[in-house]
């Protein structure tokens, strides 16, 4: 298994937290007399229930020519059913404020609801009929077999999910973990509703699912609505679990397949074959992974990214399945590079003992995983899903406790076990994904010969933790320092936490035009180093308090965020004064900057969408920040120096700023650090946002070699966030967006236009834009531009009937306190309304003014601004 980790810190804390998990109150859980495992966990922080379906319907459980059916069965599920025309499905839970999505991997498929705590019964309801009264309308299957294949065509356009398919057909050939869950064309294209009926009625037994319910609600009326829903549905046959797959041997040499392609880097994975779920060396796996290359204080990364700076990105995780497993080592890098990093890393696992790793670098790790999995109860999806994967998963009712046991077990002896199991020579395979003028440079033989030399084969090898009882948090408190800078406190003590966001003007509108990209460049300098502490310390004191601390920088801010654990608070504050108010800025840390800068630019070109948004505001706007390219363009960034982000940096700190502190924190703590801060900074500088103006250009396109999709965006000026509209248009948004929101229901569904279709709304302090966003096939490109205008048309003709208008509302009530579960996105929305000169509140009373509007004063503003002469057209092309 594999949780994010956030950092690492004490193996005391680890020890502390372990035994705190273990005493936790557990889920309820019920089996049904026929066989359907009912889960709930009551908790009563949020008005908001999270539910979750898992079945045991993967594209693990395919025959060859099934290959993609669990995927496409995942679509068509969300059309007509025997309650709901098409549409309705998706209409229902957003209209009550939730959202509802599904995800198809190798061994399950998993349907999501999250719901206002008073609508939970809908979502069951609603999961039960998308499932069992499918109607699989040859009309919509023809229909969605299209968007289908449309994101078969997209996935390929990402060098990321070409590698591991990659990998998936080297390390399982013949075997269902072998091809994509979304199949092939040829397999897709094939598919009838009787195929769709067939597999349900296999898999979708009451015995292979288990629903999970988390949130405001009571065990019993769980247990009673799932009784009456799905208490009727019947198992017809015997299910057996599949086979775990024959753990491979070894090879007569390495395995290893380049593909050549339209890339700008190249991207190369190693794997190594392992047990799958509930492994003896599950535990110990995931602890080497970290400790290779988990974070910035990992052996890989140190080695390759920091000190040689060989890759631009170096990864490691252990991928574990029902019926197997994968240790993968990942990097991407520039071609001129991969000789020496190849070498080097292979070079780096021959001589990897237990012995290599301090007893203070697994502690580390340790606490990084416990801490990834007590972190999940932050929200109410992260606990249904962290839950229910254990349970769903086969580990015993205190499989997460266990697990977490064996997290504590591991030692050097132990990883070295493992490793001398697993990391093998003969066992390797590996795949890379390489620019098409790399050909001559990076071949098969030449790799093979390399790794014969540098890493020669033998001649025949976190626990659930608790949650304190939620109690209501404490009234938000907004503390004027004087000087242009002002402190919000937000209590919170649900979780042992701290979140820190602090929000300075400025940013890219500090800059002159010749100068774009360094706001960026500053931002990532800025945590590299202190006066007190090197780059590399500055990460090991972070990591050792299960800390993150970060910089960025945006068109008009900067901002400086950081979660920690409470007891850890008094260092983190330390550390934070310390950062802002005498950073280092060394040379060779901001040399490291622009290299990595300068390799996020490429990666951008070669992701459409992100080349997207990289081109996009450049030709919208004419002056201002808002029309610079956020990055900079490579010779540029290549020019700066630590001179220049020093530079920057006393213009940005004379700046004013809101520091905003979210949950368990001492109050006098926190005043002491915005004192220090305020008075260091002295007061602050006057500031005002940029009005830009916009481009007399009205269509734009670029090129992107090598793909298959268009990526269209048709964008509409509106105005900024100050503006009366603001709540009207981000009504109208919530109209045009979601599953069963009018771009995607027409266009996607009704048109089959395209695979992905929604709008956004972006919005800066004095301008903005709507921007409606099709991925589609060039060939379609003229018929989405006009059901775009069409549609915009219909929007300021006919005013909106009554039950979409609700939907609106209630998504954005739903969105609003989803958004806020998290403790940051709490500290990060105060400190951002403060700094634009907004009620703290702000966000709440656009969704409080949003819902007394009318359906004429919705047509009316579309009326406004929804005008195809006054649009923009922007247009990614293959």
């Amino acid at each position: 298994m594999r949780w994010r980790l956030h950092c690492a810190a004490l193996a005391a804390f680890v020890i502390l937290m372990a035994g705190a998990a273990l005493a936790a109150e557990p889920p309820k859980v019920v089996v049904l007399p026929n066989g359907l495992t009912v889960m709930v966990m009551e908790d009563e922080r949020f008005p908001l229930v999270s539910v979750r379906l898992f079945v045991h319907a993967g594209s693990g459980y395919e025959a060859p020519s099934q290959a993609g059916l669990s995927h496409l069965l995942e679509h068509m599920v969300f059309k007509s059913t025997a309650k709901r025309p098409a549409g309705q499905v998706a209409s229902d839970i957003e209209s009550a404020g939730g959202e509802l999505n599904a995800s198809t991997s190798f061994d399950s498929t998993v349907y999501r609801v999250d719901l206002p705590s008073d609508r939970w019964q809908l979502g069951l309801d609603v999961i039960g009929d998308m499932i069992f009264g499918a109607k699989f309308a040859p009309e919509e299957l023809d229909s969605e077999r299209q968007v289908v294949l449309s994101e078969l065509a997209r996935g390929r356009d990402n060098p990321d999910n070409r590698l591991f398919q990659m990998t998936q057909a080297m390390a399982w050939p013949g075997k269902a973990y072998g091809w994509p869950v979304i199949g092939f064309k040829e397999t897709v294209s094939g598919f009838t509703a009787e195929d769709l009926r067939q597999y349900v009625r296999e898999h979708y037994q009451p015995q292979s699912m288990l629903l999970v319910v988390t949130g405001k609600v009571k065990v019993d009326d769980v247990v009673r609505q799932a009784t009456a829903l799905f208490g009727d549905l019947a198992n017809d046959r015997i299910l057996v679990p599949p086979a775990p797959y024959a753990p491979a041997h070894g090879l007569a040499k390495p395995e290893i397949t380049v593909e050549y392609g339209p890339w700008n880097k190249v991207r190369l994975q190693i794997a190594f074959h392992t047990a799958g779920v509930r492994g003896a060396d599950e535990a110990g796996l995931e602890v080497l992974a970290q400790l290779l290359a988990g974070d910035e204080t990992s052996r890989l990364y140190r080695t390759f990214k920091y000190d040689k700076k060989l890759v631009d990105d170096v990864s490691c995780s252990s991928l574990t399945l029902e019926r197997s497993g994968l240790f993968l080592v990942s990097a991407t890098l520039d071609a001129k590079n991969l000789a020496a990093f190849w070498q080097g890393l292979l070079a780096e696992l021959a001589r990897l003992k237990g012995t290599s790793f301090t007893d203070r670098e697994i502690e580390r790790v340790r606490l990084g995983i416990e801490d990834g999995l007590y972190q999940a109860k932050e929200t109410l999806p992260g606990l249904a899903m962290k839950a229910g994967f254990f349970r769903f998963h086969g580990y015993d009712p205190d499989g997460e406790a266990n697990y977490l046991r064996s997290v504590r077990l591991v030692d050097q002896k132990s990883l070295g076990a493992i490793i001398e199991a697993t990391l093998r020579p003969e066992r390797m395979l590996t795949a890379v994904l390489a620019p098409k003028e790399a050909e001559a440079a990076v071949t098969e033989a030449s790799l093979a010969a390399m790794a014969a030399k540098a890493w020669p084969g033998p001649k025949e090898a976190a626990a659930q933790a608790a949650a304190k009882d939620a109690g209501a948090a404490a009234a938000p408190e907004v503390v004027d320092l004087g000087g242009g800078h002002k402190l919000v406190l937000l209590p919170d003590t649900t979780l042992p936490y701290v979140a820190v966001s602090l929000a300075y003007n400025g940013g890219d509108a500090l800059l002159a035009k010749d100068k774009q990209g360094l706001a960026e460049l500053a931002a990532q300098s800025l945590t590299t180093g202190t006066a007190k502490l090197s780059a590399n310390a500055l990460e090991d004191y972070l990591a050792d308090r299960a800390a993150s601390l970060s910089a960025s920088s945006g068109r008009d801010s900067f901002s400086l965020a950081a979660k920690f654990p409470s007891r850890f608070q008094k260092d983190l504050y330390g550390l934070i004064g310390d950062v802002l108010v005498t950073p280092a800025f060394l040379k060779t840390e901001v040399e490291r900057e622009v290299a990595d800068q300068l390799a996020a630019i490429k990666d951008k070109e070669d992701q459409p969408m992100a080349l997207a948004f990289r081109k996009l505001f450049p030709f919208l706007f004419t002056d201002t920040a808002y029309a610079y390219t956020r990055l900079g363009e490579p010779a540029t960034v290549k020019a700066f120096t630590a001179k220049d982000v020093s530079g920057f940096w006393a213009d940005q700190r004379a700046m004013p700023w809101v520091l905003a502190v979210c949950g368990d924190f001492d109050a006098t703590a926190v005043r002491a650090l915005a004192d220090k801060l305020a008075k260091a900074a002295g007061p602050a500088k006057p500031f005002a946002f940029p009005t830009p103006q916009w481009g007399a250009k009205r269509e734009d396109a670029v090129s992107l070699a090598g793909r298959n999709q268009s990526h269209l965006f048709l964008v509409f000026p509106v105005p900024g966030l100050t503006s009366p509209d603001t709540p009207g248009l981000e009504l109208l948004n919530e109209v045009l967006a979601g599953q069963s929101g009018l771009l995607f229901s027409r266009l996607r569904d009704g048109e089959s236009l395209g695979y992905s279709v929604t709008s956004f709304l972006w919005q800066a302090d004095t301008a903005g834009f709507m921007a409606f966003y099709i991925g589609t096939s060039p060939d379609k490109d003229a018929a989405a531009l006009e059901g775009f205008k069409r549609i915009a048309g219909d929007l300021r003709q006919t005013a909106l009937p009554d039950e979409l208008m609700l939907r609106a509302k209630n998504a954005m009530t739903g969105d609003y306190y989803r958004e806020r579960q998290a403790l940051a996105a709490r500290s990060d929305e105060a400190a951002k309304a403060l700094s634009h000169g907004l009620p703290l509140d702000h966000d709440r009373q656009v969704v409080e003014a949003a819902q007394t509007l009318s359906p004429e004063a919705l047509r009316d503003l579309a009326a406004k601004y929804l005008r195809p002469e006054a649009a923009y057209v922007f247009k990614v092309e293959p």
